[in-house]
């Protein structure tokens, strides 16, 4: 009860301050606002990008090996002119993949090229044109809207048919049903057998709304199947770790490619985590700035706050030395003025989150970027803001607790 009764005090002290002193108390405050508004602004866009990235490598799939020529990989030193000269993955090699790998059920083909689609006068340029082998839907993140995947007669016959992506779809078909339709691709009409879900932008630009999917049979006859973009992608099966299926692939790979023992691999084995480690000391060295810049702002509000409560000391000197003379303990005087100190950083805190929520707002609905103040990042700089309340008042209040009352009473 006495404890509620000195916050309700501090409460109305803290406002009563803001109220009498109102530039002093913001000027005091804007360090406190400006430094939680610098690093919760950062942690919100790291925050939003970082989940961008974690999504669009979630789709990749987690427990799939990707068969490249280049590895992933971070860093200036990377010696690209080691792969240069290296072959590209090939049909022939996941049909041996296929008969020979028992750690996987699920593999596929996938060669990708930029390629106009047209129907009727509407052409849709730039659009990323996959062929895939049969198996690709079961290594692959993604869901029909509309239609069906394609027959395994379709895929080993290399049938003209085709998948669209959703963007794809609505720039073709904007008021009709595209399955069933003809668009041309490389010169020649496919039959639209089914339509993707939208998935949106992906960070990554691996979005399948510019994509459409076409069996690898027919991409052979028109396009070079040995591209940069070609890859094999193998899932793993249940309970194999994705080591032991590198470990696996690597010896399938390297006796495909009739490889010496002393050679090395002329192959990637690629997974998400590596891209996912990549990304860690990306945000980490980012969200360390973000500490940096705003870090300076509150120290200077801490300052600031510390300034106004040492004024405010003084201000009430006569009135402690009256509360003192009628029982008023020193730890009342020191958590009164440290209350005072907390609400005040409390209300630069909450101005600051007040200003990062309107520009998460004006980010979403006048740039089409999507930010979020998450429930973290709000804790987050309460607490700041409570340190910095408590680092900041405890000193004046200090000061104020171990007063002498007669001394006090007669100060003006």
């Amino acid at each position: 009860m006495l404890f509620l009764n000195l916050f309700k005090e501090s409460i109305h002290f803290a406002f009563t301050a803001l109220r009498v002193n109102k530039l002093r108390t913001i000027l005091s405050l804007l360090g406190v606002t400006i430094g939680i508004f610098a690093i919760i602004t950062v942690f919100t866009a790291v925050d939003s990008l970082e989940k961008k990235l974690r999504d669009s490598v979630a789709s990749l799939g987690d427990n799939v090996i990707f068969v490249q020529k280049w590895p992933w990989s971070f860093g200036n030193d990377y010696p690209w002119w080691k792969y240069m000269n290296r072959p590209k993955p090939s049909v022939e090699e996941l049909e041996i993949i296929q008969q020979r790998v028992k750690s996987s059920k699920s593999v596929a083909f996938q060669v990708t090229s930029s390629r106009s689609v047209q129907f009727a006068s509407t052409t849709v340029e730039n659009v990323t044109v996959s062929g895939v082998s049969q198996d690709f839907d079961k290594v692959a993140n993604f869901e029909l809207e509309t239609g069906r995947y394609f027959a395994e007669s379709e895929t080993a016959g290399g049938r003209n048919v085709v998948i669209l992506g959703y963007g794809v779809a609505e720039a073709l078909f904007p008021r009709q049903n595209a399955v069933g339709q003809e668009v041309k691709v490389f010169g020649r009409r496919l039959t639209v057998i089914g339509v993707l879900k939208k998935q949106g932008e992906s960070v990554l630009g691996n979005s399948s709304d510019t994509e459409i999917m076409i069996p690898v049979n027919f991409y052979r006859n028109f396009a070079d199947i040995k591209s940069e973009g070609a890859q094999i992608l193998v899932k793993a099966s249940p309970g194999v770790t994705n080591d032991q299926l590198k470990d696996e692939l690597t010896g399938i790979l390297r006796a495909a490619r009739k490889l010496k023992p002393s050679v090395e691999e002329n192959f990637a084995l690629n997974e998400t985590s590596l891209l996912s480690n990549g990304f860690d000391g990306l945000f980490a060295v980012v969200g360390l700035a973000g500490w940096i810049i705003g870090g300076f702002s509150i120290l200077v509000g801490g300052f600031g706050i510390a300034n106004i409560m040492f004024v405010s000391v003084r201000e009430r000197t006569n009135q402690i030395g009256i509360q003192k003379s009628l029982g008023a303990k020193n730890y009342f005087i020191l958590m009164q003025f440290l209350a005072e100190s907390i609400v005040l950083c409390l209300v630069g805190g909450i101005i600051g989150l007040f200003l990062v929520y309107l520009g998460t707002l004006i980010a979403e609905y006048g740039f089409d970027v999507s930010l979020t103040l998450s429930l973290a990042n709000i804790v987050l700089s309460i607490t700041i803001s409570i340190l910095i309340g408590i680092i900041s008042g405890f000193i004046p209040a200090y000061s104020a607790s171990q007063l002498d009352p007669v001394e006090a009473i007669r100060m003006n």
